[in-house]
This record gives structure tokens, sequence and C-alpha cells, in this order.
């Protein structure tokens, strides 16, 4: 079957629909299962995952790839189909983000799911049930948070308790040598970048070793908020790769990303 013509308003509405309305009730099941006894094992080096991240996964797997067979899949969940690397529009998905935080009965978690047009997301659906945060975008008509439409903050400024991400990195911007007191760590990465969306935080980076399902949903909510995330260079971020695995990013108001990613470049990462 051919891919579905994304330019076609049709198309983009009905997969408006059908991501809000599963990624609502794949947020309602995880949260069914939040603070309950479940059998949790260690993937790779010691990554967490759990029964729930699994339920969530079949469910959202079930909904999202029976309604669109011909879209390509990529998820943390599932075992990586090569047949995505030629499909014209994919899902990304992670069904439960900050895994490590819900299983320690924490709040900060999500899930997280965009739909990636060849190397970019066209439309973003992160959804933390705990927190009542639902973050949606379309490619081109902006960002919301739970229906209201929502920014980024102005300014290029650096108020480093408005930033949040790993120290080291945000004291390489620390041109004044004096103590930095980081925004309190948030244990979900796709909801850290997302934070900037909505002004709550004014800068997120995010460490290397992040991968496509961390990121895709959040980079579009965040880009259709006037904001920009990118890597250090600036150079916008490329999903759906063979290669899902991407370095230090960084994530702002458009001027704000600016000033960051200049600083970089004349500051370079050993």
């Amino acid at each position: 079957m051919a891919d579905a013509d994304f330019s076609d308003t049709t198309t983009l509405t009905r997969d408006a629909a059908l991501l809000q309305d599963t990624v609502r009730e794949a947020g309602s099941l995880a949260q069914s299962m939040f603070r309950t006894e479940l059998k949790t094992w260690i993937k790779g080096a010691s990554s967490p995952v759990s029964e729930a991240d699994i339920a969530v996964n079949d469910l959202l797997e079930a909904r999202l790839r029976g309604a669109t067979p011909d879209y390509g899949w990529l998820s943390e969940e599932s075992a990586d189909d090569q047949a995505r690397l030629s499909r014209r529009l994919t899902w990304v998905v992670d069904p439960i983000d900050g895994t490590r935080n819900y299983l320690n009965g924490h709040d900060e978690w999500c899930v997280s799911v965009a739909l990636v047009e060849d190397s970019a997301p066209v439309l973003a659906a992160v959804y933390a049930p705990t927190t009542d945060e639902f973050f949606f975008a379309v490619r081109g008509r902006g960002t919301t948070l739970n229906g209201d439409q929502v920014r980024a903050t102005s300014g290029a400024l650096l108020d480093f308790a408005r930033m949040a991400g790993p120290k080291p990195m945000v004291e390489r911007l620390n041109t004044e040598g004096g103590d930095i007191r980081l925004h309190p760590r948030i244990g979900s990465l796709a909801l850290r970048l997302c934070r900037v969306a909505n002004g709550s935080l004014d800068a997120a980076f995010a460490g290397g070793n992040s991968h496509d399902w961390d990121l895709a949903a959040a980079d579009l909510i965040v880009q259709e908020a006037d904001g920009r995330m990118s890597d250090l260079s600036g150079d916008p971020i490329l999903y759906n790769r063979r290669e899902v695995t991407h370095g230090v990013l960084v994530a702002a108001g458009r001027d704000r990303h600016a000033s960051i990613v200049a600083h970089f470049r004349n500051r370079p990462l050993a």
C-alpha cells in the first residue's frame, strides 16, 4: 500500500484526531497501572522496563498501526522494524517516558508519540496524566497545552534557575563563574523539553544518548510554540534514520536558542 498523502487536509485531520484519542487512552491505561505491583526487568545495560510499558506499547501499536497499516513504526518497546526506513510516514513512540520515575511512584512521566514525515515530525502528543498536561502540536498550526495555545518565553537572557538538564552542560554557559541553581531535575526528558514550549522553563538540555522516541514529539511541540530544538551546532534533528541515537541537544525560545548555540559555537565541547 502506498503512503498516504499527508498534504491532504483530510488525512491530517484524521491522523490528528487518531493521535489525540489514542494517546489519551494510552495515558489512562498507564495511570491505571501506576503505583501498583508490576513485573519489572532490565533491558540492555541498565534500562528498566515493566509490564506497564509493554501494555501501553501494545495499545498504541494496535490503535495506530491498525488505523494506518501503511505507516512505519519505531518504538522504544518494539523490535526495530527496518521497513520504517522506506516509509514516508512513521509513528515514533515512547510508551512511558520516564520509566524510572513511573516505577518509583513519582509524577513526572508521560506518553510521547510523534508522526514523522520523512525526517521531521508533523504531529505530536505528549500526555502526563498524573500532572494533567496534554501537549499537542500540528506542523504549522501551533502548540496547545490542555487545549490552550502556548508559547516559549522570549528574550535571550540566561536565568539558570529556569533551565533544566545536566548541570555540567549548563555550567558551560556560566561565563560569570558564580554558583548555578538549576531548575529541579525532571526525570522525563520529553516533559523537560515540552516545558520549554509553555514557558515553564526558558531552556532545557538533553545529554548524549537520547533517542528518536525521547525527542520527536517534544521537538515539534517546542518548534510550534515559537521555540527551537537542535544539536549544539544549531543543526536540526533528523528522525527515522537507521541510527536513532543523538548527542547533546538544547531547546529554548527562538532568540535564547540562538544565543545558546552561538555560545557553544565559540566554546565547543571537547
